[in-house]
């Protein structure tokens, strides 16, 4: 795993966000009221929405243009709806926040292998 820091924990609002740029695009961290932190592709999977500016509400955020809401643990849509925003693994350690590096492209070739077999 490669891991790199992105910043702080006390650079995340309790219940905001803050973005984070990267060659793959911007990733949204969240901060609960509990300080677990998450992160998201920027993206609602509806419309595109900016989920960063979004309501962040215990462990979901809803997102700002058609009030879709998801869950920071898993990226999924809430029922009724459906749709899922990419999930990145994080953790904190003596209040820096890391985030792991995965190449997508690996990622999904190895999920369309795994869907062809």
């Amino acid at each position: 795993m490669n891991w790199i820091q992105v910043g702080f924990l006390s650079d995340i609002p309790r219940q905001g966000s803050r973005v984070i740029r990267t060659a793959q695009g911007e990733i949204a961290l969240f901060r609960s009221i509990d300080d677990e932190v998450f992160a998201l592709d920027d993206r609602c999977p509806h419309k595109g929405g900016p989920l960063s500016q979004g309501i962040v509400h215990g462990k979901k955020v809803t997102c700002p243009l058609h009030s879709w809401v998801i869950s920071l643990e898993t990226g999924e849509a809430i029922l009724p709806d459906k749709g899922c925003a990419h999930r990145h693994q994080v953790r904190v350690a003596h209040g820096a926040v890391f985030i792991e590096v995965v190449e997508r492209v690996k990622s999904e070739k190895r999920m369309q292998s795994h869907a062809e077999n």
